[in-house]
């Protein structure tokens, strides 16, 4: 057997489908997907990006990790369910904290698991921020004051959604709306209730497939006083 194969007979078996109802959601042969299983052939591209999409487990983890040996539960249930978080160290091999640029924040969509682009972030270091990776995000509009336009906010990442907490602010990278930066309200079966601070805006849900990632409110950087 293979890594693979076993992870994928795992998943099957959670979503307690047989092999020939998954091989007709991915649209091949039962005996083609069986082979997979059986660890008796290796699936192309194309049909790994299926399965990967029809878990929501991605490549990288359904060919090099055992997920039998990880809670699937308490996982980060986001699209690439990275494994390793770009980081910059400065030459000391202390972790800096990278900060997205106010104007190409957008790039950070594209960019945000590409160690290159990460490397290419200005940095800056807080002795006082410890225990976790952070990095400065750009605020926008009046929704969570005091952050406006020219002022940043400093994550902590998470890594699962079981870890977050009603009533607390996160930033959440997310495909449809990049970064938003609003206060946890409920998490539902498949979703996030989140709203800003200034009640004029109504709260709205966030499907778990469209967040990307999530950073815990730190602190922040304010050009002026508030």
């Amino acid at each position: 057997m293979s890594i693979f194969s076993d992870n994928i007979r795992l998943l099957r078996g959670k979503l307690g489908i047989t092999q020939r109802e998954l091989s007709e959601q991915i649209t091949i042969t039962t005996s083609r997907y069986i082979s997979y299983e059986n660890a008796r052939s290796k699936p192309p591209v194309d049909i790994l990006i299926r399965i990967s999409r029809l878990f929501h487990v991605s490549i990288d983890l359904l060919l090099s990790v055992d997920l039998i040996k990880y809670p699937l539960d308490d996982m980060l249930k986001l699209p690439d369910n990275r494994i390793v978080l770009p980081v910059v160290v400065d030459q000391n091999g202390n972790e800096s904290i990278e900060i997205i640029p106010q104007k190409a924040s957008m790039g950070y969509l594209r960019g945000y698991s590409d160690p290159d682009y990460i490397e290419s972030l200005d940095t800056i270091s807080l002795p006082f921020l410890k225990n976790g990776k952070f990095r400065a995000f750009p605020a926008s509009g009046d929704s969570m004051p005091p952050f406006k336009d020219g002022s940043f906010i400093i994550g902590k990442y998470m890594e699962g959604i079981n870890d977050l907490k009603s009533g607390t602010s996160y930033i959440f990278v997310t495909s449809n709306d990049g970064i938003t930066y609003k206060r946890l309200k409920a998490k539902n079966k498949g979703s996030i209730t989140v709203a800003s601070d200034n009640t004029f805006y109504e709260p709205y849900e966030i499907p778990f497939e469209e967040i990307l990632e999530v950073w815990k409110y730190a602190s922040g950087i304010f050009p002026e006083e508030f």
